[in-house]
């Protein structure tokens, strides 16, 4: 039986930055507590703890005085840099440099939206972090969708900018963005941001060829990754036998009953050390 992982799959380059920065910090010593899981991916959360690193909420944030506490690649609302400061709690800062121009932009559509009495709409996943952050640069004023059905929401006789969390369906976003114009009183009026990242979402007619070239397709990554969601929809849209895994003891021998090939992908918050571990189990 043929096994092979993709090459290109694994872990973007924010997540590699932030990984990098709490290992960094974490070799001289002492605890660093991450705002959230530092990626979502719960085996490589739970190395990074056994190196020292402590996941906690916003809620704990009080009891972190004079402690340092790290800042992930999703980013974080301004809100929660105020609060560190006020709480005398160091801050490590690792939001991915993608993400932190598009809070940049966020910003300034709604302050252009504003002097217009237009609106500004994100395609994104409701709660998710970098969401939570891109939407508290305007003190929750954006407007989130996503799904077609959400455009309800968007009243289409103001202008309209749309942007994007960087990890969504560009097909999703375009699809949306026509929409919108159609149904526009002045489709002019609506500026389209495409503001996905291309690290991300190019992978997704990779990994759309890479599924079509073995019979079982394993997708590895954590149950909690928006981006993991929708590059294993990709992959089962290409290859019907496609399961979705977070970890090697979920691997099941049944789905490979005939089977001559497999080949191994994953999410941008999935490390390389876990496919691996997944083509030694199917081994």
């Amino acid at each position: 039986m043929r096994i092979e992982i993709d090459e290109r799959s694994g872990f973007c380059f924010g997540v590699v930055r932030a990984i990098t920065c709490a290992e960094e910090a974490l070799q001289g010593g002492g605890c660093v507590y991450s705002l959230g899981d530092i990626v979502h991916n719960r085996v490589e959360v739970q190395r990074l703890e056994g190196l020292g690193l402590q996941t906690v909420t916003h809620a704990e944030m009080p009891t972190l005085g004079g402690k340092r506490l790290f800042i992930r690649a999703h980013g974080e609302p301004p809100t929660t840099y105020l609060r560190a400061q006020e709480l005398g709690i160091e801050v490590i800062d690792a939001t991915c440099p993608v993400v932190a121009a598009l809070q940049r932009k966020v910003k300034a559509a709604y302050e252009q939206m504003e002097s217009r009495g237009g609106q500004v709409v994100i395609l994104g996943k409701r709660g998710h972090a970098e969401v939570v952050g891109l939407t508290g640069q305007v003190a929750d004023r954006a407007l989130v969708v996503e799904r077609m059905e959400d455009l309800e929401q968007i009243d289409f006789t103001r202008p309209i900018h749309f942007l994007s969390q960087t990890t969504q369906s560009i097909a999703l976003f375009e699809e949306m963005a026509r929409e919108m114009r159609r149904r526009h009183t002045h489709p002019d009026e609506v500026e389209v941001d495409d503001t996905i990242c291309r690290q991300v979402a190019n992978r997704e007619g990779h990994l759309a060829e890479f599924a079509r070239g073995y019979d079982v397709i394993l997708f590895v990554a954590g149950r909690k990754s928006s981006n993991g969601k929708v590059l294993s929809e990709v992959c089962r849209a290409a290859n019907p036998r496609t399961y979705l895994v977070e970890e090697a003891s979920e691997v099941d021998p049944g789905w490979f009953e005939g089977a001559e090939s497999i080949g191994i992908c994953g999410a941008t918050s999935t490390p390389k050390w876990l496919m691996q571990q997944v083509a030694e189990a199917i081994r």
